[in-house]
């Protein structure tokens, strides 16, 4: 896919125009794979590869009821999701989503806290 639209492209508002965009779920207690992925996209596809990195996993099925996959029975850590972050600028990637946390794009730090709202501190 990459070979025939390349890098992401998007409007003045943001848009998506056309290319390919990524995105990485990043798994509990496996950011080796995470190191993996990201160099392999680096590599292969483009640094310029726009890549969502996301801290969406959650246990479900068999990963809660079963013992052998006790190692994902949980969400990913705050400090887990900022690793994969930086395991990805490592590897020389640059273009993350801003939109959901605030990912700082270039230099540390990586990721901070998400920004209580007024409802949140009432």
């Amino acid at each position: 896919m990459h070979a025939q639209v390349g890098e992401l492209k998007v409007d003045e508002t943001g848009l998506a125009l056309r290319g390919v965009l990524i995105r990485h779920l990043v798994m509990p207690g496996l950011l080796d794979d995470t190191r993996e992925i990201v160099q392999w996209i680096a590599d292969n596809l483009s640094r310029d590869t726009y890549v969502n990195v996301t801290d969406q996993y959650y246990p479900a099925h068999k990963a809660e009821t079963e013992p052998r996959f006790a190692e994902i029975n949980r969400g990913i850590t705050d400090n887990e999701f900022c690793s994969a972050l930086e395991l990805a600028r490592h590897a020389g990637l640059w273009r993350f989503d801003t939109r959901w946390r605030n990912v700082i794009p270039h230099g540390a730090p990586v990721w901070l806290p998400r920004v209580q709202t007024l409802a949140s501190t009432a």
